[in-house]
């Protein structure tokens, strides 16, 4: 019996692979305290870091009075979970919604499409002046705060065309087929598949588009889902680009919509607010518990190993 119970508390340690700790040293004492120190300290930081998502959780379903009431009270008094259908209806929530789920399809479209044809051009077709391109790429990513203005003019007038983009989607579509990051991510990645691959294809009279389409995208599934995941979290939060291009228009996405109710000019409550906030991390919440085991796997076979 006594060896049944000591294996049951090893088989916890067992399926751990080595790392700072590896199985060995999480059998003696002091390594077992340690281990345990580390996992109460994250568990402490990650209490801190939801902390304000649930307090607005809790607070969007208690009266305004209640809310400011001192001492605060932990939870409700009441839980009126018909108050959550009466805020989507107040503040039209479907149509943001609608207009936040264009927006990040074509930003997904665009980031996976361009920067994944750039990507393949620097790590397989590798044209003249392969490095130096790479460079200004990698150089780029230090010049986003510098950028903003001439790229904001560019959109109100775009040089040559001379048309207005904004009041739509297309500028903050085409930044995301230009990411630099991503660009990069994809690089590295197709650095990883094997050139057999590739010139069995072109043997067989496959043209390096189609060698893109039917090799190379269907072994990019793990970076594919990686930059999935990073687009629609990154477009989702976006609130700059969307509140210059998109401010004021009836094209505006959840982020804008949320800045724009908090200026004081709308009929909101603020527990009808805070409700409000709740309702739109939620998604991204579910979207990120579902799929972060990827982003992990994606990101090891990518090669940006720690």
């Amino acid at each position: 019996m006594a060896e049944k119970t000591a294996r049951k508390k090893n088989t916890r340690f067992s399926d751990k692979t080595d790392g700072l700790l590896n199985y060995s040293e999480l059998k003696t004492p002091k390594f077992k305290l340690l281990y345990w120190t580390m996992f109460l300290g994250l568990f402490i930081v990650s209490l801190i870091c939801l902390l304000p998502v649930l307090w607005i959780a809790v607070s969007g379903f208690k009266e305004v009075d209640e809310m400011y009431a001192v001492p605060p009270t932990l939870l409700p008094q009441t839980w009126n979970f018909g108050r959550v259908c009466a805020v989507i209806a107040k503040v039209d929530l479907v149509k943001y919604l609608k207009n936040s789920i264009i927006l990040i399809v074509g930003c997904w479209a665009c980031d996976i499409i361009i920067n994944g044809l750039a990507g393949y051009v620097l790590s397989r077709l590798k044209p003249a002046g392969t490095a130096f391109l790479e460079t200004l790429i990698f150089w780029s990513m230090l010049l986003s705060g510098m950028s903003m203005v001439p790229l904001y003019m560019s959109f109100v007038d775009v040089p040559l065309l001379h048309i207005n983009l904004t009041g739509s989607y297309v500028p903050i579509w085409l930044m995301a087929g230009s990411n630099a990051f991503n660009i990069l991510l994809f690089r590295n990645f197709f650095n990883g598949i094997p050139m057999e691959y590739l010139e069995a294809a072109r043997i067989d009279g496959c043209t390096n588009l189609g060698i893109f389409s039917q090799i190379i995208i269907p072994l990019s599934k793990p970076i594919i889902m990686v930059v999935t995941i990073f687009s629609i979290i990154g477009t989702w939060g976006n609130f700059f680009w969307p509140y210059l291009m998109l401010g004021n228009t009836e094209k505006e996405p959840i982020s804008v919509m949320l800045y724009r109710l908090s200026s004081g000019s709308s009929n909101l409550m603020d527990n009808e607010y805070m409700l409000l906030m709740m309702l739109s991390v939620i998604p991204m919440i579910i979207i990120y518990a579902i799929f972060s085991k990827r982003i992990i796997g994606g990101l090891d076979m990518s090669g940006l190993k720690g």
